[in-house]
């Protein structure tokens, strides 16, 4: 799975001309999100094929900022303040999570800054709560 960083322009019909392209490439967004902040849009979106995106992108004139690894996590719902122990581990280990987000299966998306060592502590996070018992 890949996370791209899409420049939008701040206008109506920005992200419906985004949809459009990938959906006549045929290609299909497994999660993501799209902001305005300071008057420049962003969107980050989770793609099976990274290629096939920016492929269709570009042939729409739409830049692609970045394309990223991922970590994908599945926090247990019934149990408050997963998302707060999950990402103290990261930051204990010295890892930013830029960006966040959940994709179409209701797992948390993260796209770090050093994904060597995140893949690490996404791990040893899988390990330990497959390991316990859920009492739910």
């Amino acid at each position: 799975m890949k996370d791209l960083a899409i420049a939008l322009e701040d206008r109506p019909g920005a992200l419906a001309e985004m949809g459009e392209a990938l959906g006549r490439a045929g290609v299909s967004i497994e999660g993501g999100g799209a902001w305005v902040v300071g008057g420049a849009g962003i969107a980050h979106f989770l793609f099976k094929d990274g290629n096939a995106a920016r492929g269709a992108l570009g042939a729409a004139g739409i830049r692609v900022i970045q394309e990223r690894d991922v970590l994908v996590q599945r926090l247990k719902q019934a149990v408050p303040g997963q998302l707060g122990l999950l990402t103290r581990r990261m930051a204990e280990a010295s890892v930013n999570i830029e960006t966040l987000y959940s994709d179409h299966d209701h797992q948390l998306i993260l796209v770090v800054d050093d994904i060597t060592r995140g893949r690490e502590v996404s791990d040893a996070w899988n390990r330990e709560t497959q390991s316990r018992v859920d009492p739910y």
